[in-house]
């Protein structure tokens, strides 16, 4: 699935969270307007104290839901490093993002804007309309993607606790017990109450 794409086509509008000046986060709601082999692309004006953050601290964190209730949403969250790019996207990010020409309806107007790339970064596709819940990590740039959530070791009696108390049944017996990463909630259950202390978090 290309995650990026499904972001600007089927959520667009997206929280993001940037740092100020006092290491306190910031957030603030920005339309992705296109993908590419490249990233994901927005525009923001230099005059906006979001210019300044993400010029600052060359990073962004965003979430974007699509749903109309909790139990029919699907997100998608990204963290990465972001560069500007200047005005050289700018015409094809108006044409693909045609109601921008109402916001700033002038060429001279456009003048104030520059686009943003997030180059590279992690996140995470995750979905709550199916059953059992279904969640995906994915990386892009030059990120690895590196294997996160809870494991079950090799200290693993089988002795099953974990799975009654799993709200997702993604457990599988074995030798050790095995977590269905794409279907795990992460809730910890598993963590804390396993005897054994089999369980462990890898992040």
């Amino acid at each position: 699935m290309d995650y990026l794409n499904y972001l600007v086509k089927e959520i667009h509008t997206t929280i993001a969270a940037t740092v100020d000046h006092r290491d306190l986060p910031v957030t603030c709601a920005i339309d992705m307007m296109d993908s590419d082999d490249c990233g994901l692309y927005f525009l923001t004006a230099r005059g906006k104290g979001f210019y300044k953050r993400l010029k600052d601290r060359g990073y962004i964190a965003l979430t974007g839901l699509k749903g109309a209730d909790t139990m029919s949403s699907v997100a998608v969250s990204i963290r990465g490093k972001v560069r500007e790019i200047g005005d050289v996207r700018l015409p094809d990010l108006f044409e693909k993002n045609p109601y921008m020409a109402e916001i700033y309806p002038t060429e001279e107007s456009r003048k104030a804007l520059t686009v943003f790339c997030i180059y590279e970064g992690t996140g995470e596709f995750f979905d709550l309309s199916v059953k059992p819940i279904r969640r995906e990590s994915f990386a892009f740039g030059n990120v690895p993607l590196i294997a996160d959530g809870y494991l079950i070791t090799d200290k693993c009696t089988e002795c099953g606790v974990c799975q009654a108390v799993c709200p997702q049944d993604c457990i599988r017996s074995g030798s050790p017990f095995k977590i269905e990463q794409d279907h795990c909630l992460r809730c910890g259950n598993c963590y804390e109450i396993c005897p054994e202390d089999a369980v462990v978090l890898q992040r």
